[in-house]
């Protein structure tokens, strides 16, 4: 009597097959972030008489994210550079995949005019700031706001009081005791909607009612020249500091020296830079481009970047006016 037959290995090795291709491509719960080879700033970046720089360049890094294949969950280390992140570290709390993308390229929108902003401040032209709300930067897990508020999101009115700044979310949480439904007005996209919230006590301060959110300046920005950034489907705030010191280096400032320059960070009105995310791809990416310097938000970020940067040079900056200054002097006689 045969126990093995060609027909049943046959099936055995289609069995084999199926359970393989399978974890190839059926995707996991969890997320997979790789490094994607840094790209040049100034194809995507329109200035009205602007000047592109003869040699070198602004490169911008970002990663790409997507759900893990069971394979790559289960074995993990089949890309250079990658990590995988659990759904809860990836998706902002009460947001989906779908959510987080538009979040993203909201956020990328805002970064280019801020960017825009930065850029022509610096050189001289008149940029009007005006408030209009309290931005929510972030929304905190397990707080009554999940499920009702985003970032993103801009607070406009708190029971019908007008907001137009952070500290006037303050002023009108403060009169309101824990426990209290307060009356959120939101300008979400081009919707305005309404939201009742409990609140809850704050863990600092029993005394003080909270939803859980933390937020910024929200700003309508008017610009005096018509600066158009595509960064196709590239989300997030990262490539800011990149759009700002190439709209800079249009306008006629050399900033690049010859050279070709990564740079990462999110961009703030008053110059300010702030840390990212994806620091250990965006570092493999610079180098996988061949840059000559990796301009990163000062701290745990170039911290971080130091780890990877395999030789490549790294340079934390924490604000605008910084950078310059930092490429001014790394390259004084390019």
């Amino acid at each position: 009597m045969k126990l093995v037959t060609p027909g049943r290995l046959a099936l055995l090795g289609l069995v084999l097959f199926a359970i393989v291709f399978g974890a190839y491509v059926l995707p996991s719960n969890e997320y997979i972030f790789l490094p994607d080879p840094a790209h040049p700033v100034t194809p995507l970046v329109r200035v009205p008489g602007g000047h592109e720089p003869a040699k070198g360049g602004i490169y911008f890094v970002d990663v790409v994210v997507r759900k893990a294949t069971m394979l790559e969950r289960i074995f993990g280390g089949l890309h250079k550079g990658a990590d995988l992140y659990p759904a809860s570290a990836v998706d902002p709390p009460g947001v989906n995949d779908a959510q987080r993308q538009a979040i993203d390229l909201q956020d990328m929108r805002q970064s280019q005019q801020v960017a825009a902003a930065v850029a022509l401040k610096a050189a001289g032209r008149k940029v009007v700031l005006t408030p209009i709300g309290a931005q929510i930067a972030d929304v905190v897990a397990g707080e009554p706001a999940v499920g009702k508020l985003e970032p993103d999101d801009v607070i406009v009115a708190i029971d019908g009081r007008r907001v137009r700044t952070p500290a006037d979310v303050y002023g009108d949480m403060s009169v309101h005791k824990p426990g209290d439904v307060v009356r959120f007005t939101i300008r979400r996209e081009a919707h305005t909607l309404v939201e009742r919230i409990k609140t809850v006590a704050d863990p600092q301060a029993a005394k003080h009612a909270i939803v859980g959110v933390i937020v910024t300046q929200a700003l309508d920005i008017h610009l005096p020249t018509k600066i158009t950034i595509d960064a196709g489907g590239v989300g997030g705030p990262s490539a800011g500091l990149a759009f700002a010191l190439d709209v800079y280096q249009q306008l006629g400032h050399d900033v690049v020296r010859g050279h070709k320059i990564a740079v990462t960070g999110e961009i703030f009105a008053d110059g300010s830079v702030g840390p990212i995310g994806g620091v250990k791809q965006k570092t493999y990416g610079a180098r996988d481009a061949g840059v000559d310097a990796f301009l990163v938000p000062a701290g745990d970020n170039a911290a971080e970047a130091r780890k990877y940067a395999g030789g490549l040079r790294i340079i934390p900056v924490k604000s605008f006016q910084q950078a310059l200054r930092a490429l001014a002097t790394a390259f004084p006689n390019a």
